[in-house]
């Protein structure tokens, strides 16, 4: 006569289910830090090297002790110029979507604000992107883009995905008083970046007014510093047509250029001490830095870089300078090491990338990480003084 087999004594039950109950917590907590960090590979070691100066700007390199491959990223200059990337309004995006098995639905009509138009859905703050290359894309907040119904700038660092489905892009307006289109894509603003104080606003702030605020001070800078440039500036209210304006232009080449020489000439020997990026300084204070992943990064955002902070020079009042006043090599370093916060904040797109946001004892700064497979480092820091 067969037995009935018997159960499993309860403490054994139980420590089994406790068992599992860690091995999966582990598991969990492996996986999470993965994401996080995507085996986050260890913090370079930056070195700012003496600076060059030109009138009222002063620009200090910034060399690394490692760098990485950057090679499978593209920007958004170069996307856009190959036509790889489309930048357009929210409500045009039916054109660019794949093709479904059913006709997309017409959207509702609904009444909106001022500045978003009823019928096709365009709104201020937000653009679609698609990304139709092979490499993933890189946005950097402050990079402006023109056409459609109103100029824009990226809000905030970011990384894309190739070959992605239409990607709402949250950008912030810097044309306030047009809602007219003038074409239905929108192109790179002829290799320029937002000067600081306007990515500040974006980037910091998070505030269309501020934004707007910014922009009308530094257009009427220019407008009073640039005589001959201030009909054509005050005809229309675009901040990327201010500062393409001819005369303006000259003027921030008479700043721009000089560094810009200065700094290819010792990109030869900076190439060989791994060049990542800069301090800058305006009227003798420190108030921006940018460093990127690679040399090559660098490079390709250095002629934007360099007339983004050419015009901060241009539509900031210059004050006598000091020699003697000017940051010194040592004060540029410690603004660059300082990074004890007051608080952080973190958004992720897990496998793609983390943006982390550090609010610090007189300065903030924004670091977008990439968590694509074999990378897990630093793309770019961007870091303001407040």
């Amino acid at each position: 006569m067969e037995t009935a087999p018997k159960s499993e004594p309860l403490a054994i039950r139980l420590s089994s289910r406790w068992a599992l109950a860690i091995v999966l917590g582990i598991a969990i907590l492996l996986a999470l830090a993965l994401d996080h960090g995507q085996a986050k590979q260890s913090s370079p070691l930056y070195k700012v090297l003496a600076p060059i100066s030109q009138g009222n700007l002063t620009v200090f390199p910034v060399v690394a002790d490692s760098t990485y491959d950057t090679r499978e990223f593209l920007t958004l200059d170069e996307g856009l110029r190959s036509g790889q990337v489309v930048v357009t309004e929210e409500g045009r995006v039916t054109g660019l979507r794949r093709r479904r098995p059913h006709p997309p639905q017409p959207e509702p009509l609904v009444l909106q604000n001022p500045y978003q138009d009823t019928y096709s859905g365009a709104q201020v703050n937000r653009l679609v992107l698609v990304n139709g290359s092979d490499q993933p894309l890189i946005l950097l907040a402050g990079e402006i883009v023109t056409g459609g119904k109103q100029d824009r700038i990226v809000g905030k660092d970011r990384l894309i995905l190739p070959k992605s489905d239409p990607i709402d892009l949250d950008v912030f307006c810097v044309e306030p008083h047009r809602w007219v289109e003038t074409s239905d894509r929108f192109g790179a603003a002829s290799g320029f970046l937002a000067q600081p104080s306007v990515r500040a606003k974006a980037m910091a702030t998070k505030d269309q007014q501020a934004v707007w605020d910014q922009v009308a001070q530094s257009r009427a800078m220019v407008a009073r510093d640039v005589p001959a440039a201030a009909a054509e500036i005050e005809s229309s209210s675009s901040y990327a047509g201010a500062v393409q304006n001819q005369a303006v232009m000259q003027r921030m080449d008479a700043v721009a250029k000089p560094i810009e020489h200065s700094y290819d000439k010792l990109l030869g020997e900076l190439r060989a001490q791994k060049a990542v990026g800069a301090v800058v300084a305006v009227n003798g204070q420190i108030i921006w830095a940018d460093v990127f992943a690679s040399t090559s990064l660098l490079e390709k955002y250095w002629p934007k870089l360099i007339r983004s902070y050419a015009a901060e020079a241009v539509t900031t009042r210059v004050m006598p300078v000091n020699h003697k006043l000017r940051p010194a090599t040592q004060d540029a370093q410690t603004f660059l090491d300082d990074f004890k916060a007051r608080r952080e904040s973190v958004e992720s797109e897990p496998g793609v990338y983390r943006h982390t946001e550090i609010e610090g004892y007189g300065f903030e700064a924004f670091i977008l990480t990439s968590l694509l497979p074999n990378t897990g480092f630093d793309l770019h820091l961007a870091k303001m003084a407040e």
